[in-house]
C-alpha cells in the first residue's frame, strides 16, 4: 500500500541556491526511493513584505517556480511573508498557511518536518489541520539557537511534545534536546548519509596539482564564513604552524574581516580563500588537505566532518554536537579546545604522524550511507503513522 508523506523543508536547494540544504535533498531523495513511498516536498520560500520584496537580492527567489520537478522530487515552493530580524515568532504560522495552500486537496498519511524551527511548529499546525501525525528532525542550530531563544523556545518544546516521533542527527543532539525539556525517549538518532561514489580516498598529489597547491602542508575548512564556524581561530593558529597553508572553502559576511586578520598576523601569503565550492568539487579539496579543521561553536553532526573522513583526511574539530561520535580514535583526528594554541597543537600532532587515508575512511565504520538513511527515515515515519 502506498505511504504518502508530506515533507516540509525551508532548507532545500533551488535554482537560486543550488547548495542550500543539499543534505536535506539527499535524505529526501533516499526516502523517495524506498518501496511504496509517495513523497511530496514543500520548500517554503520566505520573502519580506512589499516593497522590500522588490529588492534585487530577492529577485532570484521571486522567480522560482511555484511547483517543479527537482532531481526526481515533486517540490512546491509557496511564498510566505518573512519579516527580517523581528519575525521569528510569526514564521511557523506563516509557513503553515503557505504549506496548506500549496497542497490543498492532496491526501497524506504523515507530515515530516526536516528542521525543528520553523518547520516543527509549522508541521504541528499542518498536521492538526489535516488530522495527521507528524515527526520533526533536529539538525543543529534549530536546537542550539531556536531551542534557547526566547522568541521560539516555547514553540519548539510544544511541537516536540505533540509530535508522534522525533529524530536527531546525533546522540549528542538528543541530549541537547533533553536539556531544553524535550522527552529524549521520543528521539531516535538518524545519522546523515554519504555518497561514497564521490567521497572516497584518492590521489593526494593529483588533487593538489588540480588546485595549484605546492608541497607545503595544507589544512582546510569547509563552511559559511560566519563567526559560529570559528575560521578566525584557525587563522590565528597559523603563526604557530610555520609553513602550513590554510585553504578555506566558503563565502559569507566575515570574508573581509578574515582577510584583514590574515594580513595583520603576517600569514596572508599562506591564507587562501576559495569562495563557494560546489559539493561535487569538495572531494578534491578534502583529498588535497592533510587535515580538515572545523572549530565550530555548535553543530549537530556536520556533513563536512563525515565527507572529509570518507575522503581519508583526518579532522580537528571542537567538542560540538556529535564530535565524539565521529572522532573515536586518533586515526580519525582530534577534538580540540576552541583556542588557536589548542588547534595548532592538534594539527602538529597529526602532521607528525599522519594516518593512512584508507584507515581514516575505515573509521566511519559504514554508519553513514544514504540508502540506510532513507530506509530508516521511511521506517520511522511509518511508526509515527502506525503503518
Amino acid at each position: 500500500m502506498t505511504f504518502r508523506i508530506l515533507s516540509i523543508a525551508t532548507l532545500f536547494p533551488d535554482a537560486a541556491r543550488p547548495t542550500f540544504g543539499l543534505f536535506v535533498e539527499k535524505s529526501l531523495r533516499a526516502l523517495a526511493t524506498q518501496p511504496d513511498i509517495e513523497l511530496t516536498v514543500v520548500a517554503p520560500v520566505g520573502l519580506p513584505p512589499f516593497p522590500l520584496s522588490l529588492h534585487g537580492r530577492y529577485r532570484a527567489l521571486r522567480d522560482l517556480p511555484a511547483t517543479e520537478q527537482w532531481n526526481g522530487l515533486t517540490v512546491h515552493r509557496p511564498r510566505f511573508a518573512l519579516i527580517p530580524r523581528y519575525g521569528t515568532r510569526f514564521n511557523p504560522a506563516q509557513v503553515a498557511r503557505a504549506v496548506l495552500a500549496a497542497v490543498r486537496g492532496q491526501v497524506f498519511d504523515v507530515v515530516d518536518a526536516e528542521f525543528f524551527y520553523p518547520e516543527g511548529p509549522a508541521a504541528m499546525r499542518v498536521a492538526a489541520a489535516l488530522g495527521l501525525p507528524f515527526s520533526i528532525k533536529a539538525r543543529g542550530a534549530d536546537i542550539s539557537y531556536f531551542g534557547h531563544d526566547a522568541s521560539s523556545k516555547a514553540a519548539v518544546v510544544k511541537a516536540a511534545d505533540r509530535a508522534a516521533g522525533l529524530l536527531a542527527v546525533s546522540d549528542a543532539m538528543r541530549r541537547d534536546m533533553a536539556a531544553i525539556g524535550i522527552d529524549a525517549a521520543k528521539v531516535a538518532v538518524h545519522y546523515t548519509g554519504i555518497d561514497t561514489a564521490r567521497f572516497h580516498p584518492g590521489d593526494r598529489a593529483a588533487a593538489r596539482a588540480a588546485l595549484g597547491m605546492d608541497d607545503a602542508p595544507v589544512i582546510a575548512t569547509v563552511g559559511a564564513l560566519i563567526p559560529r564556524k570559528g575560521q578566525a581561530l584557525v587563522i590565528e593558529a597559523l603563526p604557530d604552524l610555520p609553513g602550513v597553508h590554510y585553504w578555506l572553502a566558503g563565502a559569507g559576511e566575515e570574508e573581509s574581516r578574515y582577510r584583514a586578520l590574515a594580513e595583520r598576523l603576517g600569514v596572508a601569503d599562506r591564507f587562501h580563500l576559495m569562495g563557494s565550492v560546489a559539493n561535487a568539487d569538495l572531494p578534491c579539496l578534502y583529498r588535497a588537505a592533510d587535515v580538515v579543521v572545523m572549530p565550530s561553536v555548535s553543530e549537530g553532526l556536520a556533513n563536512a566532518w563525515v565527507e572529509a573522513l570518507a575522503c581519508g583526511t583526518p579532522i580537528v574539530i571542537s567538542d560540538a554536537g556529535g564530535a565524539a561520535e565521529l572522532v573515536t580514535s586518533p586515526v580519525a583526528g582530534r577534538i580540540a579546545r576552541r583556542t588557536p594554541q589548542a588547534i595548532a597543537a592538534a594539527v602538529r600532532d597529526i602532521l607528525a604522524a599522519p594516518p593512512s587515508p584508507s584507515d581514516v575512511a575505515a573509521s566511519l565504520g559504514g554508519r553513514f550511507d544514504w540508502d540506510r538513511n532513507g530506509r530508516e527515515l521511511a521506517e520511522h515515519l511509518r511508526r509515527c503513522a502506525k503503518r
